[in-house]
């Protein structure tokens, strides 16, 4: 009991003495995430409001290979990206392999379809409303578009939470293409597998109070956004 005690207290003057070391890690892992969370939901919420919006054919077919991504093993995602920046692969000439540049395209891959889907489910319930109610006022595509987005902000935006929630939890798919390597790709879940099997409890403790941390703001967020609706 005294060592879970004591392994609570280093934990914790790691993270009030601004250790270097704990920081530098934690910076990483929200560059790497933040910056694969925009990217997805650049690309995901536009498509998700289309597809959610309009019939076309394929349309159920396209929906259910989304959803199925959605469930997307990271390490499977992780595979992909490593086979084509590996050194002999079709994009190995770029040097990518082993990058924070690698871990972003990762977990691009994995959460685009979560943002996709999330963004789908939200606004297939006030799309014919909305466009009903743009066409009675000659609006434009582009003008229903943004009415559309604003309508349906709330839920999309919950859906980029969820997005980058997954992303900060992912530890499979950075680890394989990023290679954990200290003070270059070391994130915070990579640190915590690394230290917890070193026997480095206090360490693995102070990343882990961080991104419990993390995630509670998160699901704060959410929690405000949904009463907020």
């Amino acid at each position: 009991m005294n060592e879970i005690v004591n392994s609570f207290r280093e934990a914790f003057n790691l993270i009030f003495s601004f250790d270097a070391g704990v920081y530098g890690i934690i910076w990483l892992t929200l560059t790497v995430t933040v910056s694969s969370t925009a990217i997805a939901s650049v690309i995901a919420v536009p498509a998700g409001i289309l597809i959610g919006s309009y019939d076309f054919y394929g349309k159920r077919l396209l929906v259910r290979f989304i959803h199925a991504f959605m469930g997307l093993p990271p390490v499977v995602a992780g595979l992909v990206v490593y086979i084509f920046l590996s050194r002999n692969g079709p994009l190995g000439s770029l040097g990518l392999i082993f990058t924070p540049t690698a871990m972003v395209i990762a977990q691009v891959i994995i959460i685009i379809p979560i943002i996709t889907g999330l963004s789908i489910a939200a606004v297939r319930l006030k799309s014919k409303v909305v466009k009903e109610n743009c066409k009675g006022l000659g609006l434009g595509k582009r003008q229903t578009f943004r009415l559309l987005l604003h309508e349906c902000r709330y839920p999309i935006f919950s859906a980029i939470l969820t997005g980058y929630g997954r992303a900060i939890s992912e530890v499979g798919a950075v680890t394989l293409v990023g290679g954990n390597i200290q003070y270059h790709t070391r994130v915070m879940t990579t640190t915590i597998m690394l230290e917890t099997r070193r026997g480095n409890y206090d360490q693995a403790l102070a990343i882990g109070i961080v991104l419990i941390s993390l995630s509670f703001i998160i699901n704060s967020i959410l929690y405000r956004l949904q009463e907020g609706k």
